[in-house]
């Protein structure tokens, strides 16, 4: 896909025609990707939940928090009682890497993906 900018701001997607992939076609996520780029609402931070309000984190801050809730859980449940979403805009590669931590890292099966809906 190819993305339109006028005045530098990102203003349309358009297919790429001579794609082989995707053959100039675009699904409706496609069509729309440029839409949250200027969104008022789109998060730019990181936000951790302290005594129920979100404050903004660093990114080393809120990964911290996160692996360490994560290894918290699987302490106290065990590895079965976390599960892992990964996306059709990973690699393979990602993916897999992805699958192996859960599997190897967390002691869990419960890894899908997006794409396969």
């Amino acid at each position: 896909m190819m993305l339109e900018v006028a005045n530098g701001k990102l203003i349309g997607t358009i297919p790429s025609k001579n794609s082989p992939m995707n053959q100039g076609k675009l699904c409706i996520k496609g069509w729309n990707a440029h839409e949250f780029v200027h969104s008022s609402e789109r998060l730019t931070k990181p936000l951790i939940r302290v005594d129920g309000i979100l404050k903004e984190a660093s990114w080393d801050e809120a990964l911290d928090y996160t692996a360490s809730k994560l290894d918290e859980i699987r302490k106290e449940h065990g590895g079965e009682s976390v599960a892992f979403l990964t996306s059709a805009r990973c690699t393979n590669e990602e993916n897999y890497l992805m699958q192996k931590l859960c599997r190897a890292g967390f002691g869990t099966n419960n890894i899908d993906h997006c794409a396969r809906l």
